[in-house]
């Protein structure tokens, strides 16, 4: 395994931006390489403490379902090798961890699916019986399977700063405000979002895999066209809960970052930055998990 990469340090493009995971650079006025790192986040906080292999998995995770899901909507993909825009010196960082993709206009919301009642979702529906302004059943329990997947859309956070769960109404209204036909294309990142999700709902559990809840990320090509973008179906934007250990009343084991939030929850931290550092048995459980989710879901290992 390569030596894991907290930031990358790329001279030879220019330099976009850094997300809590991801270094986003320029190739051209068309395409722009992304970086994934093996930074984790949790509690909206970038942890001091990289986790050897996830960018690794994320991306590997991400393409197969680009791949897999491409007839329901066009994605991000362009199968230009990251190896060829960057510097020689320089293609250790990006190799089996980055991906030049289309250079596209993001929807200003995130697209998240719930199949099951946990999270943020969870609190909510203990507060007021409903998710994001949707009406659910009265006494469903923690982790409880829902009636139906629910579209629970959440506004974009800067770092440090928390995601914001809204109405479909609110996250319309915003697509409205800043895209031309922007309500439009918000139901239509809707309605994607739930056939994404049902479709590789489904394809998880034949695997022994609950994706208990998920995010997609939308965005715009000249024409209008939305595409997928960003990430897709990994740990780091879904719930992975492995089908055998399930039951409802408590929150499950997981494939995921939950695992790290629940070290966390034990410690005396106040969820502002700086994260505190994760002993090492804690980053090797974590680097397992992912690596056991590709396994799975893929039915073969990242060297």
């Amino acid at each position: 395994m390569s030596k894991p990469l907290f930031q990358s340090s790329i001279t030879s493009l220019p330099l976009v931006g850094r997300g809590k995971v991801r270094d986003i650079y320029a190739v051209d006025d068309h395409h722009l390489l992304i970086v994934t790192s093996d930074r984790l986040s949790a509690f909206d906080v970038v942890l001091p403490d990289p986790i050897p292999g996830k960018g690794a998995v994320l991306t590997a995770m991400a393409c197969f379902w680009f791949e897999r899901l491409a007839h329901v909507i066009p994605n991000q993909l362009t199968g230009i090798a990251p190896e060829d825009v960057v510097g020689p010196a320089e293609r250790d960082q990006v190799s089996g961890r980055a991906l030049v993709v289309k250079r596209l206009r993001p929807l200003p919301i995130e697209a998240v699916v719930r199949g099951y009642l946990i999270g943020s979702g969870w609190k909510d529906y203990r507060a007021s019986g409903t998710v994001c302004g949707v009406a659910l059943p009265p006494g469903l329990a923690q982790a409880a399977r829902l009636p139906h997947p629910i579209f629970t859309p959440a506004t974009k956070a800067e770092i440090g700063d928390h995601d914001e769960n809204v109405s479909f109404e609110l996250a319309s209204a915003r697509c409205a405000a800043t895209l031309p036909n922007g309500a439009a294309l918000a139901a239509e990142a809707r309605d994607a979002a739930m056939t994404l999700y049902a479709e590789a709902a489904e394809y998880a559990l034949a695997r022994g895999i609950i994706i208990a809840d998920t995010k997609f990320e939308f965005g715009i090509d000249g024409a209008g066209t939305l595409h997928l973008i960003d990430e897709a179906l990994t740990p780091d934007s879904s719930r992975f809960w492995p089908a055998d250990s399930y039951r409802e009343g408590i929150s499950p084991p997981s494939f995921d970052k939950q695992y790290v939030r629940d070290y966390l929850e034990t410690l005396d931290w106040n969820k502002r930055a700086p994260g505190p550092r994760l002993p090492s048995d804690v980053i090797a459980a974590t680097a397992a998990k992912y690596a056991d989710a590709f396994a799975l879901l893929t039915g073969s290992r990242l060297a």
